[in-house]
């Protein structure tokens, strides 16, 4: 599950991975669905954890395929992404991540898939 922080401002709230796989990329925050966690649970808690942040409104954009995870040898996920409609607090990264940056275009050494969804649902620009 991916959590889409938005600026209309500033842009969207990327982090830097400190963690394998894909250290050094840039990403947008997620984790896991814990079995029998409700989604808007999982949520708020990955925001917490990811960003520090309280989320008090959000809702599902779409989905994310990772194709370059399966042919690198990885795994096949499939991941929910929602956009935070509303928080509380100054997001920061917390969790597996380096730094945190807002961005208008995909960064340079952005994670292969998330840049398709974000390019393709109008949430960023091409480089």
């Amino acid at each position: 599950m991916e959590v889409l922080l938005i600026d209309k401002q500033k842009g969207i709230y990327l982090t830097k991975r400190s963690i394998e796989p894909c250290k050094d990329q840039w990403h947008l925050p997620g984790g896991t669905v814990y079995f029998g966690e409700q989604i808007q649970d999982a949520v708020k808690r990955v925001a917490q954890k990811e960003l520090g942040i309280e989320v008090t409104s959000s809702h599902f954009v779409g989905y994310i395929e990772y194709p370059s995870h399966y042919e690198n040898g990885l795994d096949s996920p499939v991941s929910l992404a929602f956009e935070v409609d509303g928080h509380k607090g100054i997001p920061k990264p917390v969790a597996e991540a380096s730094k945190g940056e807002w961005f208008k275009s995909i960064p340079p050494k952005m994670h292969a898939d998330q840049d398709e969804f974000l390019v393709n649902s109008g949430y960023l620009a091409k480089p």
